[in-house]
């Protein structure tokens, strides 16, 4: 099984509205394929989220696609910074886990 783990830092405490906005329609999006489990938390400007999936393809394929992909081509517009990875694990990890991966994520930077 495959977990995405990824931070969103946005650019400033008003651009959370836009990232609300998407994040409604990527959850639909998701909901409507085979992803095992998700988690979500935030509050000002960090924000993150892990799913978990049967295979690599499924991940991959959620991703380049729809709402997350449409998403993803305007976050210059609000993140300042942005880090995912990708593990092997058979649940969710808990946040300490996940951020203790994101440090070893390549970081983008917009700035």
């Amino acid at each position: 099984m495959k977990v995405s783990i990824t931070y969103i830092k946005l650019k400033g405490p008003f651009k959370f509205f836009a990232l609300s906005s998407q994040a409604l329609h990527i959850i639909r999006q998701l909901r409507a394929t085979n992803c095992q489990d998700f988690k979500k938390k935030g509050i000002w400007t960090t924000h993150y989220t892990m799913t978990l999936w049967e295979n690599a393809e499924e991940m991959k394929s959620f991703a380049a696609s729809g709402a997350h992909l449409a998403t993803m081509q305007k976050s210059k517009k609000i993140a300042q910074e942005i880090g995912t990875i990708v593990i092997d694990a058979e649940r969710l990890p808990s946040w300490k886990e996940a951020q203790s991966h994101l440090s070893k994520a390549k970081i983008i930077n917009f700035d």
